[in-house]
């Protein structure tokens, strides 16, 4: 019984289209899904990701069009972030995003890898992260995550040189998404925020059964803690990451526009989120039947402060109802609810996409 790694994100847009244009046209995402959220058949479900949406690809949004902005706080998430593969593809990727308007904070270094930080047109946190230097920059392997390590006091320094961070950019406009920077490996991390970080660690470790990666601090705010948990001694990709706030200053998060509905974890199969299902359950947390998303089948739970957390099956997957050329092209609704189709779609917005092309070739 085992996490596999990241399968999916799921966030509150307040506009399909919108968030369609911003993930396709500016990241180079492809729109591999518009469906209906299942439990509210009026308002979309999008999913945007590599060319067949593999798990650790998938960034999917509920259209929530008359919902209030949404808050961060304890017990929602932070940001994620997407993989990119080194400096130099973050330094083309701020360029992009200057261009075309879009703020962008960064390069920083966060030792275990660098990044840049923006936001999508909801105010979704979006981070970039390169996929190193990695976790035993301060410890050893074998024994990563057993101690806490402070952030170097020089980077600290130099991160918040924003003015010389501010200044370094790329040399030329970037047009066009090249295949070194083309963010279709996925995500590398999930951030959300806690307010005991010991009780969270027993969350992932001793009943999700992941492995504490790094305990240090967070870089901004070096007086709360930022712990990391992983599979496979913390791949990128299989990254769930916690601040420590105080409840005292601190509010717990509303759900809402630009705020992250739930994230979710992969597993084999529905032997395994049976297995999980008793696992919760004995540990005294709240856990759902198997649910039939059509191209996953799903358990929900929470963490300790009440995000929603859900292991879904790494298959069948997003080609189960239509071919790869076309994936993402039209509405497609689950068997039980094609007799409502005429019904479901007048009710919905049409979103029209520019045709994708793969940034990989």
């Amino acid at each position: 019984m085992s996490i596999l790694g990241i399968h999916h994100i799921t966030l509150v847009s307040s506009n399909a289209q919108r968030t369609a244009e911003f993930y396709t046209k500016v990241l180079g995402q492809r729109l591999i899904k518009r469906t209906i959220n299942y439990d509210d058949p009026s308002s979309y479900h999008i999913y945007f990701g590599d060319e067949t949406g593999r798990p650790g690809t998938a960034i999917t949004f509920f259209e929530w069009a008359h919902a209030p902005k949404g808050k961060h706080g304890v017990g929602g998430t932070h940001h994620f972030a997407m993989r990119a593969k080194d400096e130099t593809a973050l330094l083309k990727w701020k360029r992009r995003l200057h261009d075309m308007g879009i703020p962008v904070k960064g390069v920083y270094d966060r030792h275990y890898f660098k990044s840049i930080y923006f936001q999508d047109p909801d105010g979704v946190n979006l981070e970039i992260a390169t996929e190193g230097p990695g976790w035993t920059m301060d410890e050893p392997a074998e024994s990563i995550g057993t101690v806490h390590q402070n952030p170097p006091e020089a980077m600290m320094i130099a991160n918040r040189d924003e003015a010389t961070i501010a200044g370094r950019m790329w040399h030329e406009p970037v047009p066009v998404i090249t295949p070194d920077m083309a963010l279709m490996d996925g995500m590398h991390h999930i951030t959300a925020i806690a307010s005991n970080i010991r009780s969270t660690n027993a969350f992932y470790t001793d009943i999700l059964g992941m492995k504490r990666v790094k305990m240090t601090s967070n870089f901004d705010d070096p007086k709360s803690a930022h712990w990391y948990w992983g599979v496979d001694d913390g791949r990128p990709g299989s990254l769930i990451t916690y601040f420590e706030r105080d409840l005292k200053s601190t509010r717990y998060a509303e759900m809402g526009i630009g705020m992250t509905h739930h994230f979710a974890f992969a597993v084999e199969n529905e032997d395994v989120q049976r297995d999980y299902q008793k696992r919760l359950t004995r540990a005294g947390y709240r856990v759902s039947q198997i649910l039939d998303r059509q191209y996953f089948k799903s358990i929900y739970t929470h963490d300790p402060d009440g995000h929603i957390v859900e292991l879904a099956t790494m298959g069948p997957g997003f080609l189960v109802d239509e071919p790869v050329e076309t994936l993402g092209e039209s509405l497609r609704l689950p068997e039980w609810l094609e007799v409502q189709r005429e019904q479901i779609s007048s009710a919905l917005q049409p979103i029209t996409v520019d045709k994708w092309v793969n940034p990989l070739k």
